[in-house]
């Protein structure tokens, strides 16, 4: 038996992705965002505490059984490796970013006193009416021929270096949020859209005062995206769910419209018992959903936490996601069904 779970409110969902969107927070870059996280939580009137390196822990109430359910608000994005000769930055990626996904992409340059300046992530040479044959033939490559050209006229590094740009600044990518026919298309729906699907799924809860079966901490991490976001965990959890994207593709089951629950990643399997009783829950409540398996290259904060060495069991869902570390595009459907699993799952009475 279910309690009483609210329907999904998408109004709430998208306003919430997007003012999650409008904070940079490139992993590492995490006062911002955690500002806006405690902001949200104090509305909501949820108790939570921070990390000391970042991060937010909060108690959604319920007895026994502790339960975490994380989610991540770093994003990939560059930092400047060093200053160029002519002005422009060299730069390296900051988590699982690569070049073919941020050619043309415009940027925002985050300097340690705090100016920010805009630019654009460019080939170099980067006109195909002159390097045509260049360009075609030569894979972009952070470290030879990618750089970020910025919006100032500077032609040498002691120009950009006046500006107060330096080795070791960071640097956001736009995030170009849309949306058409249900598919919300953006940058950082990893993780962002999970961040707005818990939220609304804890504001929904609180609002018709669903009783929880069990107790539940909501885990907001910074640092997901360089693998040590959920590195500590409260000493009481014993079950962590993780939502994240679940990537689309050829040899995969999951799809935009539908939540996945995931049975395997490129590390481990998940826990056996733990994503049967989400399938369990899943079949009970008629959502529409699918078992995936994630390899080569994917894995969750879950994964951080057994490495750690935390006796817990672990599981993740999540939403069916294209374009993974690049322009990614999910459905307002698969965010719903990832609500109702996640609602269904918080409120089942054994």
């Amino acid at each position: 038996m279910f309690e009483k779970i609210p329907e999904f409110d998408s109004a709430y969902c998208l306003e919430l992705f997007q003012r999650l969107l409008a904070v940079d927070s490139t992993t590492g870059q995490y006062e911002q965002i955690q500002e806006l996280v405690c902001r949200l939580l104090e509305e909501l009137q949820v108790p939570f505490r921070t990390l000391h390196k970042g991060g937010v822990i909060a108690e959604l109430g319920g007895e026994g059984r502790p339960l975490a359910v994380a989610v991540h608000l770093d994003d990939i994005g560059l930092m400047v490796r060093r200053v160029n000769a002519d002005g422009t930055l060299n730069v390296c990626p900051v988590g699982g970013l690569y070049p073919f996904y941020c050619m043309a992409e415009n940027v925002r340059v985050h300097t340690r006193e705090g100016r920010i300046y805009t630019g654009t992530v460019c080939r170099t040479p980067n006109s195909v009416h002159v390097t045509e044959e260049e360009l075609r033939q030569t894979p972009a490559d952070f470290r030879t021929n990618v750089c970020v050209v910025l919006d100032e006229s500077v032609k040498t590094a002691a120009d950009t270096r006046a500006l107060g740009i330096e080795t070791g600044d960071v640097i956001a990518l736009e995030p170009r949020f849309t949306l058409a026919g249900g598919y919300l298309k953006s940058r950082f729906v990893d993780d962002k859209a999970a961040a707005a699907v818990l939220f609304t799924a804890i504001r929904a809860l609180k609002k018709a005062g669903t009783v929880l079966s069990r107790k539940v901490y909501a885990y907001f991490s910074f640092y997901e995206e360089i693998g040590h976001g959920t590195s500590w965990l409260p000493e009481d959890v014993e079950d962590m769910i993780a939502i994240d994207i679940a990537p689309t593709g050829p040899d995969q089951t999951s799809d935009e419209r539908k939540v996945s629950i995931f049975c395997k990643d490129s590390r481990y399997p998940y826990h056996w018992g733990l994503t049967n009783e989400l399938r369990q829950t899943a079949i009970r409540a008629g959502v529409d959903f699918v078992m995936d398996v994630f390899t080569p290259h994917y894995g969750t904060d879950c994964d951080v936490s057994l490495v750690a060495g935390y006796d817990i069991r672990h599981a993740a869902i999540g939403f069916g996601t294209a374009n993974s570390h690049g322009y990614e595009r999910t459905h307002l459907d698969g965010l719903k069904n990832t609500y109702d699993l996640l609602t269904a799952y918080l409120t089942e009475a054994e």
